[in-house]
């Protein structure tokens, strides 16, 4: 006899393993072979029972033991957050000289810093303002596009680019922010996530600027105080190997864009430490704990939000122009809904608010996946159980930081 208190986690599996069946018949239950005969439609039905099975074993095991565990606590360090910081940042710094360091190890890490500046780009609307934004992506597009077509058809250099980049993608900010004024939850959203559709289906569909689902190709790289990082460098122009008397080496174009992402996403950190500690950061926050009292104090609740969507969207920009310069190639397909919830995930598992959670989250979730994207059938699902476990036993993230930036001298608050 099953003990009375067990029954109900008993139907509880057993229902998520039901849901689990019926959604494995179409999506594993079933698959279609091309061969010489024709299509053959073969069953794989032990796929479906292994799934249901797996979903009803996780489901017991995790009532029957989380109650049993408390919520996972980080041990205290002897060292201070900002000590933290900097540890990291000079780390980042000597990376790409430390005797470990590769070319394919400097390149995943420039990709980690791409979406360490795009979740504390989105940690300003997210974690500080507590504006649930689901269609980021769409400037991130603004600026990457904005970047290509600017190089492309005009022939302007990344570095005059960059800043055009980010004032395009915050006045699409601003244009997002005037509609959603009086929304919030899951209201805001859906309608953020229906903008960042917008902007997908316009570049995909307006070919005769961007270039639709062909996208943009031969993006011009940016250069070193007029040096280029190539074997062959145009008349008129010189090599940074030709210049220090290092011959041509592919590695230093790597390495000089890893610092080029590196510089721009410790800007945003200091710019994002700096503006916390200002009254637009403190109404932001503001903002985030109470709307109703925000108003009470006299803060307009209209110039916190826009200054928020504008300033978060002005930093996709410039991490839009970077990965448009560092790809050399663009095209719709990089900016899908995905990449949104990619970079959502990443503020609200590494800590709305903090700054160095983003960070851990971001190598968590992007760096750790690219180690295996040989197993690509399996990245998913791995990326989806990590989340599981973070949000069960880290439901706050990993590094929460919800405190006031500016206390009171000895209030201990």
């Amino acid at each position: 006899m099953v003990r009375a208190s067990l029954r109900p986690l008993l139907l509880d599996a057993l229902a998520g393993g039901v849901v689990a069946a019926a959604l494995a018949v179409p999506l594993l239950g079933f698959r279609l072979l091309d061969s010489s005969t024709g299509l053959t439609l073969m069953t794989r039905w032990w796929w479906v029972a292994w799934a249901a099975l797996a979903v009803f074993a996780g489901r017991l095991t995790l009532s029957l033991v989380r109650p049993r565990l408390p919520a996972l606590s980080l041990p205290a360090l002897p060292v201070s957050r900002r000590q933290v910081g900097l540890a990291m940042a000079a780390f980042a710094v000597l990376l790409p000289f430390l005797p470990f360091s590769e070319r394919s190890l400097v390149d995943k890490a420039t990709l980690v810093l791409i979406y360490v500046m795009l979740g504390w780009g989105l940690n300003i609307v997210v974690g500080l303002a507590g504006l649930l934004d689901l269609g980021f992506v769409a400037f991130y597009a603004v600026g990457a596009y904005s970047y290509a077509l600017l190089s492309t058809q005009l022939g302007w250099s990344f570095w005059l680019c960059l800043p055009l980049a980010g004032l395009l993608a915050a006045s699409f900010g601003l244009a997002l922010g005037f509609p959603v004024l009086r929304l919030k939850g899951d209201y805001l959203a859906i309608v953020t996530l229906g903008f960042g559709e917008i902007i997908r289906v316009v570049i995909q569909n307006w070919q005769s600027l961007t270039g639709g689902p062909a996208g943009i190709a031969a993006i011009p790289r940016p250069k070193l105080f007029g040096l280029v990082f190539a074997a062959d460098p145009l008349p008129g122009q010189q090599s940074f190997g030709d210049f220090f008397g290092l011959g041509y080496a592919p590695e230093h174009r790597v390495i000089f864009l890893y610092f080029l992402i590196l510089a721009l996403a410790l800007l945003t950190n200091l710019f994002t430490l700096r503006i916390r500690r200002l009254p637009v950061g403190r109404a932001w926050e503001a903002l985030r704990e109470d709307e109703i009292a925000c108003r009470s104090l006299g803060l307009n609740p209209t110039t916190i939000k826009l200054s928020a969507f504008a300033t978060g969207a002005m930093f996709a920009g410039f991490a839009g122009s970077f990965f448009a310069t560092r790809q050399g190639f663009i095209s719709p397909e990089s900016f899908t809904f995905i990449e949104s919830a990619v970079i959502l995930a990443i503020v609200v598992l590494g800590g709305m608010g903090s700054q160095i959670g983003i960070v851990l989250a971001a190598v968590l979730l992007v760096g750790v996946p690219e180690w295996f994207r040989e197993l690509q059938q399996y990245r998913m699902l791995a990326f989806g159980g990590a989340m599981v476990l973070i949000m069960l036993w880290r439901p706050s993230g990993l590094l929460s930081n919800r405190n006031p930036t500016i206390t009171l001298a000895g209030s201990g608050r």
